[in-house]
Formats: C-alpha cells, sequence, structure tokens
C-alpha cells in the first residue's frame, strides 16, 4: 500500500456538515405519484419535425453531447454536458434534461436569486466546465441547448419534481467517508476509465473519458465538488453501466477520495483567499473538502 493510501487511511471523517441539503429551495412543490411517473418517456429523435425546430433540438443535441469541441470558447476543460448527464440528458436520476426544463425558474441557493433556465445553464459553463464567462443568455449556444431540453421535456408535466429528477440523495453512512478506502475503491472500479491518477482518456485532442481532477476537471465552483452530490450521483449512475452496484458507502469514499485531489479554483475566489471564499460559499454547500486541511496541505488552492 501506497505512502498516500496509508496516509489516507487516517482521515475516517464522519462530517459536521451532513445536513440534508436541498438541490433547489423548491420544497414546496409536490412530487407526481409514481405510477403516473414510471410511465414518462422522453421523445425519441423519430418524432422531431423536419423543419427549423427540428434542426436547432439536433443543434442542441450535438453541443449536448460534443461540448468541448463544438463549444471551445466556452468550455476550458475537457468535459462535455453528457458527462454528468448521462444517455444525453435522457437517464432518469443521472439529472435528466427532462426532469430539469420543466423546474424553471427557480431559486437557487448557489447565486441567491430566482434563476431561469438559461441562467442554469450558465452556471454550468462557469463551473462545471470552467468555461470562465458563459454564453450569453441569448447566444446560439443557449439557445440550442433551451431547445433540445424544451424537446426532451416536452411531455412532462410543468412545475412537478418527476422522480428520477437530479441524482437522488444518497445519505451520508454513520461512520462518515474514508479517503483511503475511496482510493481503493477508485482503483479497482473507476481508473479504467479515469485513469489510475484522474486524469481521463483521450483519443487525439480531445476527451473520450473524462478527467476527474487537475486542470481539465471541473473547478471547485461547480456542484460535483460536494462529496455528498459526486456520492449520489457514483451510487446511482457508475460504474459506467453498473449504476447501483457499489455500496453507499462505497460511493461516499471514492467520492471524497476524487475530491480530494486539487482542480481549478473556484471563479467566485474572494480576495486570493481560499479561507474567505469557504466561509463565504463553501461552508454550508452540502459536504465539501475546499477550504480543509487534509493531512496538513490546504485543499482548494486550485490548479491551472
Amino acid at each position: 500500500m501506497s505512502p498516500l493510501i496509508l496516509a489516507l487511511g487516517l482521515l475516517a471523517v464522519p462530517s459536521a456538515n451532513a445536513a440534508t441539503i436541498a438541490m433547489e429551495d423548491q420544497s414546496q412543490l409536490q412530487p407526481a405519484s409514481h405510477a403516473a411517473v414510471s410511465q414518462f418517456r422522453p421523445p425519441q429523435e423519430s418524432e422531431l419535425p423536419d423543419n427549423a425546430y427540428g434542426k436547432l433540438v439536433k443543434e442542441g443535441y450535438a453541443l449536448f453531447v460534443d461540448t468541448q469541441r463544438l463549444a471551445p470558447k466556452y468550455v476550458g476543460n475537457g468535459l462535455n454536458c453528457s458527462n454528468c448527464h448521462l444517455d444525453q440528458g435522457r437517464l432518469a436520476n443521472s439529472a435528466p434534461l427532462w426532469a430539469a426544463y420543466p423546474m424553471y425558474p427557480a431559486y437557487r441557493k448557489k447565486n441567491d436569486k430566482v434563476n431561469t433556465f438559461a441562467e442554469r445553464l450558465q452556471g454550468c459553463f462557469q463551473f462545471s466546465m470552467n468555461g470562465g464567462t458563459p454564453p450569453a443568455a441569448d447566444s446560439s449556444e443557449i439557445t440550442a441547448l433551451s431547445v433540445y431540453a424544451y424537446w426532451l421535456a416536452s411531455k412532462a408535466p410543468l412545475g412537478v419534481e418527476l422522480p428520477g429528477r437530479g441524482y437522488p440523495d444518497v445519505a451520508q453512512p454513520a461512520k462518515g467517508y474514508n479517503l483511503a478506502q475511496g482510493a481503493q475503491v477508485y482503483q479497482e472500479q473507476c481508473a479504467v476509465c479515469h485513469g489510475g491518477e484522474g486524469q481521463g482518456q483521450k483519443v487525439g485532442e480531445h476527451y473520450v473519458m473524462p478527467p476527474l481532477w487537475g486542470k481539465d476537471s471541473y473547478n471547485w465552483g461547480a456542484g460535483m465538488h460536494r462529496i455528498n452530490t459526486a456520492a449520489s450521483f457514483i451510487k446511482h449512475n457508475m460504474p459506467l453501466g453498473k449504476g447501483g452496484s457499489l455500496s453507499d458507502q462505497q460511493a461516499w469514499d471514492v467520492a471524497a477520495y476524487v475530491n480530494s485531489h486539487e482542480r481549478p479554483q473556484d471563479p467566485r475566489l474572494v480576495d486570493g483567499s481560499v479561507e474567505k471564499t469557504r466561509v463565504k460559499f463553501h461552508a454550508n454547500d452540502g459536504v465539501n473538502l475546499y477550504g480543509q486541511n487534509v493531512e496538513g496541505v490546504l485543499i482548494g488552492q486550485g490548479i491551472r
């Protein structure tokens, strides 16, 4: 066992911030009955009309699955939208677009305002894609992605929180998370696709398997930096094609391990200070390691 993993073994951490974090402040909305929603299916490509609308849906789809290549001006890493929203944004429990679009406009704690769906997409570019200044709300990119999401949701009820939305919460295990155990899970279950050092896999200039940390991954402002969010995504969707095969403990351990590594800085950095940024944006944002010391190293210093 490597010295790193031995050191991480000391960090079996029961989080002090284990309270359930709502994905959005929309608790007043009532979920649809399971029977009704289990029948929901997004439309198929064969149902697209052969007109300007259908063409724009296809443009949005192309952007969604090949974002790094088709929108390089707004993507500062190696990710595509479809890396976090699987099966072209269709898969339940993988933040499907058909369950997200009907829930906007919505208040978001992240920026303390009511957001349109276009603003939500802009946030994805800024944080998950580490893209700097995002496309304008009326840009061709945001328009095409919005139209694609609308089409997927076109048969979904408006303002109803559908089962399968987001990444269903996986409660933190009673004994917290263990980074050494997470390192072991990573090597056994994740490294074959994402690389032994989280570097992902490339074909030519573009990633075909996303990097999970380092300069080409999501930044410290992305929702996936939260251990609770990453654990929920992993539990329901990973390893690819084998979602649900890991235990809750394994999902939390490996999520913590992944998010104990450096990545690009939070673009909201306050006065150049990780500590101030943690207080303002991270201290009450789920379970995360940003601004905390792990084995004497301050996490969240960023990487270029």
